[in-house]
C-alpha cells in the first residue's frame, strides 16, 4: 500500500484513514454478510483499531444478530447509517473495515474468498484468489507479519 487509504460514509459526516496496510482482506459470502449488507458478499479489511484514524465524525456501534450467536457490532455513521467497519466478537483492538467505504475500494484486493458454500450461484470467483467453503487455516493463509500483528493486539504473544 503506497499511499494511506482514506474513506468515509455516504453523507461525509464520518471520514477515516488507514495508517497501514490491513493484515488480511476477506471477501465473505456467508448468509449473515449477505443479509446485513443487502448484497451478495462483503469485502472486509482486517486491521488494528489503532491504525484507523478518524478524520471527522465518530461511528456508532450497532449490535446485530448473527447465525452463530456470537456478538457482532457494525459501526455506522450516526447520520446516514453507512456501515464503516465491524467488530466481530467484541474485540476492541481489531476492526473489519468495509472496503467499499474507501475512496479507492479497488486498492485492496481480497486475499481469500470465504464461506463460498453460500455464495450466490451466479457469482464467478477469480481463479487467482484462494476460495474456501467455510474458512481457512489462518496459519497457512496469512503472511507471517500479519499473524504477528494479530497475536500482538489479541495479547497472544
Amino acid at each position: 500500500m503506497a499511499d494511506k487509504l482514506e474513506g468515509g460514509c455516504a453523507c461525509g459526516a464520518v471520514r477515516y484513514r488507514l495508517e497501514s496496510a490491513p493484515m488480511f482482506v476477506n471477501c465473505c459470502h456467508c448468509t449473515d454478510c449477505q443479509r446485513q449488507t443487502g448484497s451478495a458478499f462483503v469485502i472486509n479489511a482486517l486491521i488494528e483499531t489503532d491504525r484507523i484514524t478518524l478524520l471527522t465524525g465518530k461511528p456508532e456501534p450497532v449490535p446485530v444478530p448473527t447465525d452463530s450467536g456470537r456478538p457482532h457490532d457494525i459501526h455506522r455513521c450516526p447520520t446516514c447509517h453507512t456501515a464503516l467497519w465491524s467488530d466481530y466478537g467484541r474485540r476492541p483492538s481489531l476492526r473489519f473495515v468495509r472496503v467499499g467505504t474507501l475512496d479507492k475500494p479497488g486498492a485492496l484486493k481480497p486475499d481469500a474468498f470465504i464461506f463460498t458454500r453460500s455464495k450466490l450461484p451466479w457469482i464467478q470467483l477469480s481463479p487467482d484468489i484462494p476460495a474456501f467453503d467455510i474458512f481457512y487455516e489462518m496459519q497457512k493463509q496469512w503472511p507471517a507479519d500479519s499473524l504477528a500483528r494479530r497475536r500482538a493486539i489479541l495479547g497472544q504473544g
